[in-house]
């Protein structure tokens, strides 16, 4: 059964290492975290340029140059370990015989070598050699996150960086920088190096350093338009259409798409408590009021024509309907229709 980054990462920080990892899934910057992991902690500084080895995927590493280095014994230590990044690119990988190697190598893995094996892109999991790193070490999946996730992923990360930060900037990173994790981590790094010293990230703090606006983005007009705020809204409209390049529209349709459908399931939802909605949407409870508010504004009949008008903006804007109108019009046009 493979297992969670969550759980491999917090073994690793505990200091319990298995002598095989088969790492491998869609997140690359997962699959690197916990690698990066490995290294810092596995091998005592003092002998990481002689018992650390990082080998890569290539036409000039194959399956058996990997299994000798870990293979051979440690020079003067206890352990060694060996990474394998980009495994899906060494020579011999898809064949049975490399494959067959590597499933004996991992039922009967050397004591004295931890073996990291990082397969970027999913992995038949129903291969024998894959399945085998489960027996004795490690065999780790990584996903995608959904965008539902990313808010309380930001919170975690920065937990491990023992630094709060608000719901609301965590949402705002989100909100501006997507899904990709590693920019995530970025971003939130070069906020802990600007205000070093300060206990919590605040709205007004990624403001500052990152120069998302706290009342200019696509969080704020969600908002403003959960609580039927038409001047806000507007105000918000107009600042996106003056500024186009910082705000596209697709990336925004996205987000205003995902908070409606998600009124459907507040409608169907029975508890309507803050802890209910959570649970029902998956989100942090510190939202769920936002979506309690916005469902008493948009009944199920009107969430349903909202959904429709985004998807016909999104259609206007790809041109499907035809005819070339600025990302800015479309959108005021589509908050209009949204608000009356």
């Amino acid at each position: 059964m493979p297992h969670t980054p969550q759980e491999i990462l917090k073994a690793i920080r505990a200091d319990q290492f298995r002598p095989v990892y088969f790492i491998h899934g869609e997140e690359p910057y997962l699959i690197d975290l916990i690698a990066e992991e490995l290294e810092k902690r596995v091998i005592p500084p003092a002998q990481k340029d002689f018992c650390s080895f990082v080998l890569y995927g290539n036409q000039e590493t194959n399956v058996g140059m990997v299994l000798q280095r870990a293979k051979s014994f440690p020079f003067m230590a206890d352990r060694q370990l060996v990474v394998v990044k980009e495994a899906q690119k060494l020579d011999g990988i898809g064949k049975e015989d490399s494959q067959a190697a590597l499933e004996h190598y991992a039922l009967n893995p050397s004591p004295a070598t931890v073996l990291v094996v990082c397969y970027q892109g999913n992995a038949d999991e129903r291969k024998k050699f894959v399945k085998a790193f489960d027996k004795h070490g490690a065999l780790v999946k990584t996903k995608k996150l959904y965008e539902n996730q990313l808010p309380d992923w930001v919170i975690d990360y920065c937990h491990g960086r023992k630094v709060k930060i608000s719901p609301k900037a965590a949402q705002m990173l989100v909100a501006n920088i997507g899904n990709d994790l590693k920019r995530l981590a970025n971003e939130i790094d070069k906020l802990l190096v600007n205000q070093s010293g300060q206990a919590a990230i605040d709205a007004e703090s990624v403001e500052r350093y990152i120069g998302i606006s706290k009342d200019y983005n696509v969080f704020e007009l969600q908002k403003a338009l959960g609580q039927k705020d038409v001047l806000k809204a507007n105000r918000i409209v107009l600042h996106f259409a003056a500024n186009p390049k910082d705000n596209p529209l697709i990336p925004v349709l996205i987000i205003l798409y995902n908070f409606f459908s998600k009124l459907l399931i507040v409608h169907e939802t029975p508890d309507k408590s803050d802890k209910g909605l959570a649970a029902a949407l998956g989100v942090n409870p510190f939202f769920a009021k936002d979506y309690a508010t916005a469902a008493r504004h948009y009944p199920l009949a009107k969430v349903v024509p909202v959904i429709h008008y985004l998807r016909e903006a999104d259609s206007r804007i790809k041109g499907v309907e035809g005819g070339t109108v600025a990302e800015g019009e479309i959108l005021k046009e589509l908050v209009f229709k949204i608000l009356h």
